[in-house]
């Protein structure tokens, strides 16, 4: 156990958030806390962390043990440069490994069987289990490792001062992987990763050693990574096990025996009632009828199932069909900020299709989205009569100073108010949401705005970078069901795999400076991948077969590579000699510092124990050249 929550009862100023919690973590587990926005989830792991304490209830967590917390805005803060903050993350192991040494030297220098050797000797294997059980002596090559799966393989040198955002939540959750504490907590770890990082921190987490507590609107990861799914709904807290589709299906169960129930108990309630009310004033039937109220007082009344908040209703409809050609790229070449992201590209979208482009952070995805929406370029051509809607995610196109109704209602003045407020509520803003002001608006909330203004745009050809970003799980599915019945065409930027899946048919892919086109869905390009991957392989190995096959000719080398290779055998030779002088000198010298006659002489003890450590020192110098030679 880690942590367990028992009753606890939260309110912010009076008005109830979490109602009577009961859950546990236990070591190792993988957990999966969702919930619609504003439902708690963030509440919740800040009582679990400690910034938030409960009203009432008790929350425990077990003596010792270690939490790192990723918050969702929660970016690591250094001067440093990356890669020197991630050493330290691994500090306490490399300073494991210093301290054994510094532990060998010292008992080289005690006297053998003493107080001092054996108080040295306990040190030192206590050290040595430490070091076992860490792995310390891979810490610099995790180090790496991390680095290169989050996206930072070639920045190490970079300052963490001159990164973006979404770089320094990166690099924050990769300190988190590097320090394995005992409880990880991330909430919305997947907003700032690109797909091929996801696939990564999902195979990383399947071994990572503690347990995952995750907040997360991403269903792909969360099938992936989630061995339990919490769900908070109505400030109560269910708990399911498996993964999202699992719980999809538990849910729905619940659900439909907990209204089964309840309409039986109405059912019977009002039976016994009816009797009641029919038998309670006549004489022979009184005493009857005063039994049925004894079971009416008795019975525990079920509570009426909660039924949650309708989700968003979007519908997206064009009133003029685009031509059979939609999009037509020939040889373009993209570049922003005077940086290529690729050369050549070519590509042609046929009306009705839904293209995702993919590719990592930075590749182009949104560019290549705006290029196409604002036209005019010869390279990248709209098709006749293609009425383009576009969604910008950081959402540019609103006015924040406008309210969202006067949002809507501008673009559309014929239109009433209750036309107008109407679509709104449909989109899931609410009529208090009416006159927010829209820099008033949460994430979601302008999300849900953005799409109200565009399906009132009514493009036949929808254009959509990362829609999804910010919205609950709800008004994802809800978007998704929108966009597979729109009868237009749509192009879409995503890192929401299961949105991905969902919805394309096929895929475009901005990787290693060029435009790909994968005719199919989600699946069929992943297969593509897989093969590629495949492939890339095979080639590797047959180029190191082939180098070795060449290598074992003599023919292939020249005069002077053979005799590079004479004088590494002989510089080999060499070393190994000096190593085994160096061993026999070692060993002779240990002999000496166990002779009582030796230790009592203090000056030849300190002249051997010099000694000691230059031999030491020597050897270490010859064994790095011969890992390099050999």
């Amino acid at each position: 156990m880690l942590v367990t929550f028992s009753g606890v009862n939260f309110a912010y100023a009076g008005n109830p958030i979490l109602n009577n919690i009961t859950f546990t973590v236990n070591e190792g587990e993988r957990v999966a806390l969702i919930g619609e926005n504003g439902a708690g989830k963030t509440t919740l792991l800040k009582l679990i962390i400690g910034a938030l304490c409960p009203e009432s209830g008790d929350i425990q967590k077990k003596n010792g043990a270690t939490t790192g917390f990723l918050a969702q805005t929660g970016g690591l803060e250094a001067d440093g440069t990356v890669y020197s903050e991630m050493l330290e993350a691994v500090r306490p192991q490399l300073d494991a490994i210093s301290r054994l040494a510094e532990l060998s030297q010292k008992i080289s220098c005690a006297e053998y069987g003493g107080a001092e050797y054996k108080t040295l000797s306990a040190k030192y294997e206590s050290l040595e289990k430490y070091i076992a059980a860490h792995d310390c002596y891979n810490a610099e090559v995790r180090v790496k490792t991390v680095l290169g799966g989050m996206g930072f393989a070639g920045l190490y040198e970079q300052k963490i001062s001159t990164m973006s955002g979404g770089e320094k939540t990166r690099l924050k959750l990769a300190r988190l992987l590097l320090e394995e504490p005992d409880l990880l907590i991330l909430d919305e770890p997947t907003n700032h990763l690109d797909i091929k990082t996801l696939f990564w921190l999902e195979d990383y987490l399947s071994t990572f050693k503690g347990a995952v507590l995750v907040v997360s609107h991403d269903r792909y990861f969360l099938d992936r990574t989630a061995q339990r799914v919490l769900e908070i709904e109505n400030k109560k807290l269910y708990s399911y096990p498996g993964n999202y589709s699992k719980y999809k299906i538990l849910k729905a169960e619940r659900l439909a025996l907990e209204e089964k129930e309840y309409e039986r108990q109405q059912e019977e309630r009002a039976k016994l009632q009816d009797y009641v009310d029919r038998n309670i004033v006549r004489a022979t039937t009184a005493k009857s009828a005063q039994s049925r109220v004894k079971q009416l007082e008795k019975m525990e009344i079920l509570e009426k199932p909660y039924t949650p908040p309708s989700p968003p209703r979007f519908k997206f409809v064009f009133p003029v069909q685009s031509a059979e050609m939609v999009l037509d790229i020939k040889n373009l070449d993209l570049e922003i900020g005077g940086k290529r992201l690729f050369t050549g590209g070519n590509l042609q979208l046929l009306r009705g299709r839904r293209l995702a482009i993919v590719g990592e952070n930075g590749a182009g995805k949104s560019t290549l989205l705006k290029l196409i929406a604002r036209g005019g370029n010869e390279n990248c051509v709209l098709g006749r009569f293609v009425r383009a809607a576009y969604y910008d995610q950081e959402n540019l196109n609103l006015d924040p100073e406008n309210t969202v109704l006067a949002e809507l209602w501008k673009r559309h003045v014929t239109s009433s108010q209750t036309d107008v407020r109407a679509a709104l509520a449909r989109s899931g803003l609410s009529a208090e949401d009416m006159y927010k002001k829209v820099k008033e608006l949460s994430g979601g909330e302008r999300a849900k705005l953005s799409l109200c203004v565009m399906q009132a745009e009514e493009g036949n050809v929808l254009l959509l970078d990362e829609p999804t970003n910010h919205l609950d799980l709800p008004a994802r599915e809800s978007l998704e069901k929108a966009l597979s019945e729109f009868a237009g065409t749509v192009i879409f930027v995503s890192h929401d795999r299961y949105f991905i899946s969902a919805l394309a048919d096929c895929v475009a892919e901005i990787e290693g400076g060029k435009l790909s086109f994968t005719a199919g869905g989600y699946e069929a390009f992943r297969e593509v991948k897989k093969e590629q991957a495949r492939l890339a392989e095979e080639e590797r190995e047959a180029e190191e077969r082939r180098e070795f096959a060449e290598r074992k000719k003599e023919g292939y080398r020249s005069r002077k590579e053979r005799a590079a290779e004479a004088a590494a055998k002989a510089r080999i030779k060499q070393i190994e000699a000096d190593i085994s002088s160096f061993e026999a000198e070692e060993a002779e010298i240990q002999t000496l510092l166990a002779d009582p006659a030796t230790t009592s002489d203090y000056k030849e003890v300190e002249k051997l124990c010099r000694r000691l450590e230059e031999i030491k020192k020597m050897q270490e110098e010859l064994y790095s050249e011969y890992e390099k030679l050999v």
